[in-house]
């Protein structure tokens, strides 16, 4: 029987990576993500590009989208849009979930 073993990195939310780091992480160039950035998509802490610091939030962003890009063929613009009207339903459905109210 073939075994095959994983290997990786356990990140929590306090978790940083820096602009390489993310990139190594997303298997995506450096270009890439920073076009995410110059489109509002990524919002890394520091101001110099040597100084970003990006948090795991971030990382689920670029793997969504990646898929957003690969499957659909949405453009960088679309790609910044569509992640912000993700990030909206997610605090709308916990405003809902913290209401109790629950519709079927």
């Amino acid at each position: 029987m073939n075994q095959k073993i994983l290997t990786g990195i356990l990140l929590d939310e306090q978790t940083e990576l820096t602009l390489n780091e993310l990139c190594h992480a997303c298997s995506s160039s450096a270009e890439w993500v920073i076009e995410l950035v110059e489109q509002g998509a990524l919002e890394p802490a520091g101001r110099e590009q040597s100084q970003w610091r990006f948090t795991v939030t971030s990382l689920q962003r670029v793997h969504t989208a990646m898929r957003l890009q690969r499957d659909l063929g949405v453009n960088l613009a679309g790609i910044a849009l569509a992640l912000d009207l993700l990030d909206e339903i997610k605090v709308l459905q916990a405003r809902v979930h913290a209401t109790g109210f629950v519709s079927d």
